[in-house]
């Protein structure tokens, strides 16, 4: 399977790096920018599956950021990460741009990449989920139009002993 692709967006380059440094090592490929417009370029040319952004960055905030990354990449994973404790930045993270996690900074590395990897596990389970599914659907219309052609063919008989019967006859 390719590897997962980050999105890594702060201002500081000291704080690109140190994330960068951390999450490569995990075989994910990443990305990095200095703004939330550079941002959506990237995520205008490139498949992103998740993305770790500061708030507080010149131009476009963090916030406004995964708002926006909600309505334009619904599929794209949302953490936050901010030196800012502003109880107002947390509710507007969850409730506008509906953020998988929220971390301050100095991050824990161990919880941070914790996160990261078990949002990722999750993104993967709905995908293979929604895949079965399409599968299932696909069977069921496959039984309904067998069942039409030849009623009872999906009925389930058994004997006495519990064995399947086939064939009546």
């Amino acid at each position: 399977m390719n590897p997962f692709k980050l999105l890594l967006v702060d201002d500081s380059p000291q704080i690109l790096r140190a994330l960068e440094r951390m999450l490569r090592d995990r075989g994910y490929e990443i990305f990095t920018a200095g703004s939330g417009h550079e941002a959506l370029q990237i995520l205008d040319s490139n498949s992103i599956d998740l993305i770790i952004t500061d708030e507080n960055m010149p131009g476009l905030s963090g916030t406004k950021l995964l708002n926006a990354l909600k309505n334009l990449y619904p599929d794209v994973i949302r953490i936050m990460l901010t030196g800012l404790h502003d109880v107002e930045v947390l509710k507007n993270a969850i409730n506008k741009g509906e953020i998988y996690r929220f971390f301050t900074k100095p991050w824990d590395d161990f919880e941070l990449c914790l996160a990261v990897r078990q949002a990722l596990q999750q993104k993967l389970l709905e995908k293979e989920n929604s895949s079965l599914k399409s599968v299932v659907d696909i069977q069921s219309k496959i039984m309904n139009d067998l069942e039409k052609e030849f009623p009872g063919i999906s009925e389930k008989r058994l004997a006495a002993d519990g064995s399947l019967i086939i064939n009546e006859d």
